[in-house]
């Protein structure tokens, strides 16, 4: 189906930034520069400055940036690790694939970890805290490195929707022992394929995961540290994002004005409940705009109808993919928040012109 107003626009965001992803896409190739090249160490160099940290490390996807951070830092069997339910499956496996055991806790309104829930998950074993700051809000790292403080806690952050978003001035990614981001195509700063990266201030840590990216060797002596794995940010692709980086400013910029322009027309629309705003400590990145209704189906479809691309996130708790064998778990807000939520579109092709077409949908629907 072709939409009026898509989720996402990757023919228009390729059109308009084509010449200066070719030129770097082409250099790359005419150099033969494919593996571990001076493209991926400039965009790591280029990332930790944006980011604000000393080492970032380029890795082959979001996953697996949170399963060698975890790795790096020694998580493995007999260890907990709290997180959140609400989140994407990557968070919770790249837990389960160090050997240790998730820990589910429930989520604040605004989507992201409840501290007290937090703090009542604690036991002897629990080994980490892995806060996913989700919708490119930060978590509230406060109250939650001043738990992990207390209890002598790792935090690894899965940064994953929120590079460029802060708290209390700082970085999402820069709290913990690693943060964690992607660069899956349709996130804020996407590849032309998957990828990630680790940012992280430990010298130790950034250089446990360049060598298990490169299946445990130490490409400086040659020599095999480990058994690793094969999952490294290739040159092409760091050389995109190296380019992208430079308008991501501008990106943030435009989704907070897209971000306002939806809140100013949705206010006091139906039973709908919309985004928090900033408060003092946070200023969000909108990697998406979600609203939430009691009517969410009925108001998808007829978005659909309409012309609207929406998408869900998600559908139902996770834990209920009986595969994956997470177990039984009543966590209310979680699973209120999976009946309820939407997603609007939000890139940055977005226009003015696509809020007013899928606000003026949103309130006919409501009858407002």
């Amino acid at each position: 189906m072709a939409y009026t107003v898509p989720f996402v626009n990757p023919r228009e965001h390729y059109r308009r930034y084509q010449a200066e992803l070719e030129a770097a896409m082409i250099g790359a190739l005419a150099q033969g520069d494919l593996i571990m090249r001076g493209q991926l160490r400039e965009f790591e160099q280029n990332l930790a400055r944006f980011v604000g940290c000393r080492h970032v490390v380029g890795v082959a996807s979001g996953y697996h940036a949170l399963h060698l951070s975890l790795l790096a830092a020694g998580v493995g069997p007999g260890d907990e690790v709290v997180t959140v339910a609400h989140t994407f499956v990557a968070t919770i496996s790249a837990i389960v694939n160090c050997g240790a055991s998730p820990v589910l806790v429930d989520v604040r309104d605004d989507y992201d970890m409840d501290c007290g829930a937090l703090e009542a998950a604690i036991t002897p074993r629990t080994r980490a805290v892995l806060p996913v700051h989700l919708n490119g809000r930060v978590s509230d790292m406060a109250a939650i490195g001043d738990i992990c403080s207390r209890r002598g806690l790792l935090i690894i952050e899965d940064a994953a929707q929120a590079i460029g978003a802060t708290f209390g001035g700082r970085q999402a990614g820069t709290f913990g022992r690693a943060g964690c981001f992607s660069f899956f195509p349709f996130k804020i700063l996407g590849g032309f394929g998957d990828g990630g990266a680790v940012a992280t201030d430990d010298e130790a840590i950034a250089l446990a995961i360049r060598r298990l990216r490169y299946n445990g060797e130490d490409r400086d002596t040659g020599e095999y540290h480990y058994h690793g794995f094969s999952a490294l940010l290739d040159n092409v692709q760091a050389a995109v994002l190296d380019v992208k980086l430079r308008h991501l400013p501008s990106w943030i910029e435009h989704r907070r004005r897209i971000a306002q322009r939806y809140t100013a027309a949705l206010a006091g629309v139906g039973d709908l409940r919309l985004p928090p705003a900033d408060d003092a400590d946070r200023r969000d990145i909108f990697q998406n705009y979600v609203i939430r209704t009691s009517r969410r189906d009925a108001l998808r479809a007829h978005l659909r109808s309409s012309g609207i691309e929406t998408l869900v996130h998600w559908p139902k708790p996770v834990w209920e993919h009986l595969g994956l064998r997470l177990g039984e778990h009543r966590l209310p807000n979680t699973e209120a928040i999976c009946r309820e939520v939407i997603s609007l579109p939000m890139s940055a092709e977005t226009t003015d012109r696509d809020v007013e077409l899928a606000a003026a949908a949103i309130r006919g629907f409501f009858g407002d």
